[in-house]
């Protein structure tokens, strides 16, 4: 009895239909990007300081520039010895009192400024940004600065969560009904953010759409792999990626044309209503219903896909069969990852890398701007690296294999942001070049374990294992916002240092996996255990060979 690949061989593995349902699912993975780095935007924060009742007035009366204003009024870097003390401290003065001078107000009241007290911002902050964004509209500086990194691990804590529980439903009760409930509550929940009237309530939306967004582009990548050809599985699964980046870029374009954040979460949030359209546009997935014993809904898909790609469908293909059928003798368990020496190893190498993965990704573009450079331009140029990464991997996945080119693109992530860190402020084009090398890299990093996760692990608790191992990418997303913006309130260029030595690590302990260049799929727990010695003997039989051929013939 055939199987849904046997019959896509007939009926076009990559034609007219494929295409078209790519072209739209990829549109859901374009616009998760705002949700999954969209803070980058949403939550800039800009240069600041205290406001002071009547530093306005004093300064319209002694006619001062905003340069002179802040020089005369707020104390200068590091005036307590305090990182950002210039930010989130003010001097305790009456700005009111008539015996002020203009030409340097603070001098009649002490002749040395660090012997005037200090004291927080009672009465709220100045920024200086033509725009808004969550930070300026609810103060989220200073004492108030981690709610910023809690929004940002809220949205990864919804990945967390509803990358499995979703998961389940897509599996229980199709990939369709539960996209289309995604996208719904996915639409819903950004427009409420978007007019949310406090911070509390912003939290719970972003949660919300954290808890769908994910397992959305999830069943997207499913369907869109699911509707073509086994050799077309590939290709498209890293274009589906591809298709995110196009999203960073178009997230830069809007960004810079609504500095609003309010009308920026609006605008983005829109598109994912006309995804709902797709409930005429794109059918359930063919091999589901085979697989949940619906072969006449099955037919009538397939037959729909061979119209579309102009085909016909043999009538020795009607009869269907699952595409895998493996019998299993018991249910998977966590313990069956860590039970084996070989898969114990695997699984904690995979649970490492999904984390540096994620952790770096993030966290370099989370990075961007807090030096005070062009944060629309910075985010274009690292974001425009993706697509070469892309490639590469499809050039070289095949030919080099997967091991070599994962760790380099690791140990370059890493290499890069120790280099970021040495390199001065005034070689900006420098700075910029080699932190778009570095983001390249954990972007290859980052696709090379979606694509290697699945081919280490025996069909019995492949599943199981991608979930596992995966499930890290989302810990590491919630971490990341406070270990980047803490650690930069200590020194800038510190989240640089951490990132370069889980990167290299993260190189270092991919040399220890297994190639699977060429390696048939392990089917059970013994062939996953000899996967390497398997690899070594196939490799003798073929030097062999060839030293066998390369022999004079007498």
């Amino acid at each position: 009895m055939p199987s849904m690949d046997d019959v896509l061989e007939h009926i076009g593995e990559f034609h007219f239909f494929q295409k078209q349902t790519f072209f739209l699912l990829s549109l859901l993975s374009l616009v998760f990007a705002p949700i999954y780095v969209g803070v980058v935007f949403l939550g800039f924060t800009p240069d600041h300081h205290c406001r002071s009742p009547g530093v306005a007035e004093l300064s319209r009366h002694c006619g001062w520039s905003p340069a002179e204003e802040l020089n005369y009024t707020v104390p200068g870097p590091g005036a307590t010895g305090e990182a950002f003390s210039h930010q989130c401290r003010r001097y305790r003065v009456d700005w009111n009192q008539s015996t002020l001078d203009c030409v340097d107000p603070l001098a009649s009241l002490a002749a040395n400024r660090s012997h005037l007290p200090l004291g927080p911002c009672e009465y709220g902050w100045v920024y200086d940004t033509p725009g808004s964004s969550i930070v300026t509209e609810f103060d989220l500086v200073c004492a108030n600065s981690w709610m910023l990194d809690l929004f940002q691990s809220s949205v990864n804590i919804g990945f967390f969560i509803g990358s499995m529980g979703i998961g389940y439903i897509a599996d229980r009760f199709g990939r369709k009904l539960c996209l289309l409930i995604t996208i719904l509550i996915n639409a819903t929940s950004g427009v409420l953010m978007a007019v949310s009237p406090t911070y509390t309530w912003m939290l719970i939306f972003r949660l919300i759409q954290g808890l769908v967004s994910k397992a959305s582009w999830l069943i997207g990548y499913i369907l869109v792999t699911e509707f073509v050809g086994l050799s077309y599985r590939r290709t498209v699964g890293i274009f589906y990626q591809a298709a995110f980046t196009v999203g960073l870029l178009v997230l830069t374009g809007v960004a810079y044309a609504l500095p609003h954040w309010r009308w920026l979460q609006f605008v983005v949030t829109l598109p994912h209503f006309c995804f709902l359209l797709y409930y005429w546009c794109i059918p359930e997935s063919p091999r589901w219903l085979i697989s949940q014993n619906k072969n006449a809904n099955a037919m009538r898909i397939i037959q729909h896909i061979a119209k579309k790609n102009g085909k016909s469908l043999p009538a020795s293909l009607q009869g269907l069969r699952p595409d895998e059928e493996v019998e299993k003798k018991s249910n998977p368990s966590f313990l069956d990852l860590v039970r084996t020496p070989q898969i114990r190893k695997r699984t904690l190498i995979l649970m490492y890398n999904w984390f540096t993965s994620s952790a770096l990704y993030q966290g370099l573009i989370m990075h961007i701007g807090l030096a005070g450079g062009n944060i629309y331009l910075e985010f274009f140029y690292s974001a425009l690296v993706e697509f070469p990464a892309a490639f590469i991997i499809i050039l070289t996945i095949d030919r080099i294999g997967r091991r070599y080119p994962w760790a380099a693109s690791n140990m370059v992530a890493g290499a890069a942001c120790l280099a970021s860190v040495f390199i001065p402020d005034d070689l900006q084009w420098l700075k910029i070049t080699v932190s778009c090398l570095g983001r390249m890299g954990i972007t290859m990093a980052f696709e090379m374990v979606c694509l290697v996760n699945t081919e280490l692990y025996p069909t019995f608790i492949r599943n199981l294992g991608v979930l596992v191992c995966s499930s890290m990418c989302d810990i590491g997303g919630i971490i990341t916002p406070f270990l980047v913006y803490r650690l930069a309130d200590i020194w800038l260029e510190l989240p640089l240092v951490v990132f370069a030595v889980v990167g290299l690590v993260a190189g270092g302990l991919v040399l220890l996996l297994p190639e699977t260049k060429g390696m048939a799929l392990s089917e059970t727990i013994e062939e996953a255990e000899n996967m390497q010695r398997l690899r070594k003997n196939k490799e003798r039989m073929i030097y062999l060979q060839v030293k066998t051929l390369d022999m004079p013939l007498n």
